[in-house]
């Protein structure tokens, strides 16, 4: 297969199509979610607590995203690898740049930040120096305790406009992609068909470019109260590649997230 680029999603998105993603954090899961078409890997933070066993994705560290990239980098065949900043990797825009820097040498091929319009400076820098940035706006892990939990963003006028224009602003400061985690159907459609650059949503309605899940929830085997935008493809399918095939088939043909899955 073509490898999967930036240039490659901005098609899909002009084309009006849709595009798979999937967190992963090992070489032989990558490799599965390759093979079933899955367009974007995601190593993302949530590692720790779907493989570390925390209660939230603050105690994971440069350097085991720097790990579990290198092992995804190596099993991701041609689908576009994205990776985490982990918590307090912007603390400052010189750790910033360094932090992304040792996330492209483990293989990262685009860098997800977290943060609002504050962060624009800083994703201004990294794209002056050839890093390729998604921002991740809505509810930001990485914030869970200054938001009270894992609480759907911007369900009143103000929050809304505000996340809109928060994704103006960082699109303008040079981020690619806008990744969208929990805001209600109709903002999630209203950003997409705002911006130029392609729009990633978990928990943001069927109408964003692209469509993420974390594996192990694709895959039913996270323990505890399930999110509403998750889906068990393991129970249409006969093993770990046919529930990675369902997804992204049912992700292309805009199948999920159903009304069930939407805020």
């Amino acid at each position: 297969m073509k490898p999967i680029t930036l240039s490659t999603l901005q098609a899909y998105k002009r084309a009006g199509d849709t595009f798979s993603c999937l967190t992963a954090y090992d070489a032989s899961f990558a490799r599965a979610a390759s093979d079933a078409g899955i367009d974007v890997l995601l190593v993302g933070d949530s590692l720790g607590m779907v493989l570390q066993g925390h209660t939230s994705t603050l105690p994971v560290t440069l350097e085991e995203i720097c790990y579990h990239t290198r092992c995804v980098a190596r099993g991701k065949g041609a689908s576009l690898l994205m990776v985490d900043l982990p918590f307090m990797g912007n603390a400052s825009q010189e750790r910033l740049l360094e932090n992304a820097g040792e996330l492209m040498r483990a293989g990262a091929e685009l860098v997800k930040v977290e943060g609002e319009a504050w962060m624009a400076d800083g994703i201004r820098e990294l794209t002056r120096r050839g890093v390729p940035v998604c921002a991740h706006l809505g509810l930001t892990p990485q914030t869970v305790y200054q938001l009270g939990g894992y609480k759907v963003q911007g369900r009143d006028a103000d929050r809304a406009s505000q996340i809109l224009e928060d994704a103006r602003t960082l699109v303008e400061a040079g981020a690619s992609v806008i990744l969208l985690e929990c805001v209600p159907a109709d903002l999630g459609r209203t950003i997409t068909e705002a911006l130029d650059v392609p729009v990633i949503g978990i928990g943001a309605g069927p109408d964003t470019d692209g469509q993420i899940l974390v594996m192990h929830d694709v895959l039913d085997v996270t323990p505890g109260r399930k999110p509403r935008f998750v889906k068990n493809f393991m129970a249409e399918a006969e093993d770990i590649h046919g529930a990675f095939r369902r997804y992204h088939e049912d992700v292309k043909a805009r199948r999920f997230p159903a009304e069930e899955h939407c805020f």
